[in-house]
């Protein structure tokens, strides 16, 4: 089991409790800093997650730990007439709402806060779940995903986009370089919080990835999973078939 790592090492509030705060607190900031961070490539990886989920006809989707609504405005390009985009920061929903309500998207897509851990929905309700950075907040991993198994329909899939550490040198070094004390850096410089982003550098570094997470995903239920990783394996998507 990895290592829990919580945004402020408060050990009288959940990591729960202190994910929602560090990102009500970013929230305003969080989308532009994102595009620094990630010099924009992110925006590719969400579309590769669009195009499996399209795959699937979907008609009800769940976008879990949907932030500021990215991955939930565009898995509108699917076709599906029911997409739910599901956040425990409230302040975070409101910047998506807003962009939501400006593409007028409000008929498809409703945003909503929830706990990944406890979802509200009946058994087999969605056809995709898509997780976009989102899987290493949870507090109980194998408890969110296992919530997120039974919400999924039978054939359904679990689409899940997550920061990995690259395997091959000299990518390893630089990446662990530009998490360990560059990210940190520009969180400091540029962010109302400045452990948010020392804390999201670090969840990346403990967090499974590949193998061992596809393991997870099969031990939850799920009876398939595979890996692929992107852009160096800096990033990886992760399909799994209930």
């Amino acid at each position: 089991m990895a290592k829990q790592v919580t945004p402020y090492n408060d050990k009288n509030s959940s990591k729960k409790a202190q994910v929602t705060k560090m990102f009500d607190t970013i929230s305003g900031e969080y989308d532009n800093l994102n595009r620094v961070i990630s010099f924009g490539i992110d925006i590719s990886w969400r579309k590769k997650v669009v195009a499996l989920a399209k795959r699937k006809n979907p008609q009800k989707i769940l976008d879990v730990a949907t932030g500021t609504g990215d991955l939930a405005i565009a898995l509108q390009e699917t076709g599906a007439p029911e997409i739910v985009g599901l956040d425990i920061s409230p302040n975070m929903l409101e910047v998506g709402k807003n962009k939501v309500m400006q593409k007028g998207l409000n008929k498809q897509i409703t945003m909503v806060v929830g706990d990944s851990e406890n979802l509200v929905y009946e058994d087999a309700y969605f056809d995709v779940v898509t997780v976009a950075f989102g899987v290493r907040n949870f507090e109980d991993l194998e408890k969110g995903l296992s919530e997120i198994h039974r919400v999924l329909k039978p054939g359904g899939s679990l689409l899940v986009l997550e920061t990995s550490v690259p395997t091959k040198t000299p990518f390893k070094q630089g990446y662990r370089l530009y998490t360990s004390k560059i990210l940190p850096l520009i969180g400091r410089i540029f962010s109302k919080d400045r452990t948010a982003y020392e804390y999201l550098s670090e969840s990346a570094a403990v967090f499974p990835f590949g193998q061992a997470f596809n393991n997870i995903l099969l031990k939850v239920g799920f009876t398939s999973s595979k890996d692929m990783p992107q852009t160096l394996g800096v990033a990886t998507i992760y399909e799994a078939i209930k």
